[in-house]
C-alpha cells in the first residue's frame, strides 16, 4: 500500500477527517489507497492555536498525546487538485484531467488546516478509516510503500 508521512497535527486531523486535503508542492499521478503515517515531528505552537486545539481537544487529543512514527489511518486518494487564488480571500481547485471538468472549493476550517498558497496542489483524500490503534512505521519522503501488517 501506498503511503505519506505527514507531521502533526495534520496526520491526526486527517484521521479523525477533520481534514480532507492534503496540500503539497507537488501533484501526484497516483489515485487509490494511502495510508497516512505520521511523522516523528510535532509542531506543537500550531496545536495551540485555534481551530487546532478544540479540534484536537475534541477528540482527546493536545501537543502531548499525539501519535508518532505510526501510520495512524488509511483512506483513498481520490483527485489531486491545483490549487489557484482568483484573490485574496477565494481559492479555486481544479483538475487537468480531460475526465474531470469540474472545480471544487474548501472550507474556511480546511483552509486553515493546509498551505493553499497560488501553484500547490491539493490530494483529495477519502474514505478514510482511522486506526483503532497507531501501527509503528518508518515513515519515508514522498510516496513511499508500507508493506501493511493490519
Amino acid at each position: 500500500m501506498k503511503a505519506i508521512t505527514i507531521h502533526q497535527p495534520w496526520a491526526t486531523l486527517i484521521a479523525l477527517e477533520q481534514k480532507k486535503f492534503e496540500t503539497r508542492s507537488w501533484k501526484i499521478a497516483y489515485r487509490g489507497e494511502l495510508a497516512i503515517h505520521a511523522g516523528k515531528k510535532i509542531d506543537k505552537k500550531v496545536c495551540r492555536w485555534e481551530p487546532f486545539r478544540s479540534v484536537l481537544a475534541k477528540h482527546g487529543y493536545n501537543e502531548d498525546n499525539l501519535p508518532t512514527g505510526a501510520i495512524v489511518a488509511v483512506c483513498r486518494l481520490e483527485e489531486c487538485w491545483s490549487v489557484s487564488r482568483s484573490s485574496e480571500t477565494e481559492i479555486l481547485l481544479s483538475s487537468d484531467r480531460p475526465d474531470i471538468s469540474k472545480e471544487t472549493s474548501i472550507g474556511k476550517q480546511e483552509e486553515i488546516f493546509g498551505d493553499y498558497s497560488d501553484g500547490r496542489y491539493a490530494w483529495e483524500l477519502s474514505h478514510v478509516q482511522r486506526l483503532p490503534e497507531p501501527v509503528p512505521a518508518t515513515g519515508r519522503q514522498g510516496l513511499w510503500t508500507w508493506e501493511a501488517l493490519i
